[in-house]
């Protein structure tokens, strides 16, 4: 018997270390709105927009903002306001991360940007593809860093608001915009499957 305590010892303090072992986690996008909530998977791929997603959300920059763009089968935009001049009030400027294999389909979040030749990002602006066809007009001239992977049925009420002229939201359509953590069984619990539903 004390020559099998060791051996005892060893698969007790292995099955410890195994339970104790860290999971995994991943930073995952959240919208919520009076309209429902939005979750979105934000790309490794372009890191530089979605450390700056980040970064906004937990700074509760976009908290005071709105919708303030929305045409149905097109898209939802939101953040600062779009003026003739471009983005003024953006806290900076992003240099594009074009991938051709982050497309225009339908729920993928992109950067918003003025008229700049450069195609930079304003980093405090961004919009959702409402188009189940797509737009694939706009890949490659704007960078996409997300996709909509739960509240599908949220993005579609947003889309289909009463606007005015200048494509404005006559209700109000507020953002509260932040960054969870999930590990891969919620993903999984969410209908997310990482691999599975990025390719």
């Amino acid at each position: 018997m004390t020559k099998l305590l060791p051996a005892l010892i060893i698969i007790i303090l292995a099955s410890c270390t195994a339970s104790t072992k860290e999971i995994a986690k991943y930073k995952v996008g959240q919208i919520v709105t009076t309209h429902g909530e939005m979750l979105i998977w934000l790309y490794d791929e372009t890191p530089a927009h979605k450390a700056s997603f980040v970064e906004l959300a937990n700074a509760d920059y976009w908290d005071s903002l709105s919708f303030n763009r929305v045409i149905e089968g097109f898209v939802i935009q939101g953040g600062c306001p779009d003026t003739p001049e471009g983005f003024s009030d953006s806290p900076y400027l992003l240099s594009p991360e074009f991938r051709e294999d982050l497309k225009h389909v339908y729920g993928a979040v992109g950067a918003g940007r003025d008229g700049n030749p450069d195609k930079l990002s304003a980093g405090c602006q961004f919009y959702i593809v409402h188009n189940k066809e797509g737009i694939p007009r706009l890949d490659g001239n704007y960078t996409i860093f997300g996709q909509v992977f739960k509240g599908l049925e949220t993005l579609n009420k947003i889309a289909t608001v009463e606007t005015d002229s200048l494509d404005a939201p006559l209700a109000l359509v507020s953002l509260d915009v932040n960054v969870i953590e999930l590990t891969e069984a919620q993903l999984r619990e969410h209908g997310f499957e990482i691999g599975k539903d990025l390719q």
